[in-house]
């Protein structure tokens, strides 16, 4: 019996010892050294984790940077962060930051309450995207801003917020960072993000409404209604698909006070750095 019992102990040791060597075998094969490079870089990074880089998040970016080349590194950007952030980690790297313009979200869309009159009361849920599916919105416009705030939802910097009067999105440029989720949570396409280029100045159409002239006014007496004067100023912008577009960007700044006299609806905005 004593036998016996020795025996199974003996071979039960025999298992547990071949089975511990295994296991450590694998683990030695198969340990993943710590990352420095990405811990030193996660430390500086804001820790937003808005996904604005493009990546799943600050860890998923330090880990990207820190196994990038040079080449690769230029590609990658905290817009949170900033310019000083990103010094910060190309100097962890050994690399050379680029300098990068800051950009800022603006909204092409100026149908405010008082220019966009309602036409109906939406009862459903206070949603863009939803809103967007069931109807044209309130005022007819199939292409303007629905109110309901989707933008305002998506900022986690408190960048973007609903005008009590107008309704309309209004971007705090000091708050905004550049991360896009505004752009993405808007279905009508209204916001995109733009920057100041050398002059500080940034011109833009704030329409999107694409119907004829007749039936953009009745829906909204803010919507460009393609006559062509803006045009017919400046070779920098154009009417495409009955809507002005800038084709030009710096030759439009150099004759933004103009082209903002001389459209009849008051689409097209000028913004200056200064200003800010």
């Amino acid at each position: 019996m004593n036998e016996l019992i020795f025996t199974a102990l003996a071979v039960f040791g025999t298992v547990a010892v071949f089975a511990a060597f295994i296991l450590y075998s694998v683990q030695k094969k198969f340990k993943v050294e710590p990352n420095i490079s990405a811990e030193k870089i996660a430390e500086v990074l804001p820790q937003a984790n808005c996904g604005a880089c493009g990546k799943a998040g600050c860890a998923d970016f330090a880990n990207a940077c820190s196994k990038a080349n040079n080449e690769e590194f230029s590609k990658l950007y905290c817009p949170v962060g900033g310019e000083k952030v990103m010094a910060q980690v190309a100097s962890i790297l050994g690399f050379e930051a680029e300098k990068k313009e800051k950009c800022f979200a603006v909204v092409h869309c100026n149908g405010s309450c008082e220019k966009s009159a309602k036409k109906f009361e939406y009862g459903g849920v206070k949603n863009c995207r939803l809103q967007s599916m069931l109807s044209a919105g309130e005022n007819g416009c199939p292409n303007g801003c629905l109110h309901s705030g989707d933008c305002v939802e998506a900022c986690k910097f408190g960048a973007v917020r609903i005008d009590d009067e107008t309704k309309l999105p209004v971007v705090d440029i000091k708050k905004c960072v550049g991360c896009g989720a505004c752009v993405k949570a808007c279905p009508r396409g209204l916001i995109e993000l733009k920057s100041f280029n050398e002059d500080g100045k940034l011109l833009y159409v704030a329409c999107k409404n694409t119907q004829t002239g007749a039936q953009a006014m009745k829906n909204c007496k803010a919507a460009c209604i393609a006559c062509g004067k803006c045009a017919r100023l400046t070779s920098a912008l154009a009417i495409e698909n009955n809507l002005a577009r800038v084709i030009d960007e710096k030759q439009a700044t150099e004759n933004g006070n103009e082209l903002v006299n001389v459209c009849p609806n008051k689409v097209i905005v000028l913004k200056k750095e200064e200003d800010f």
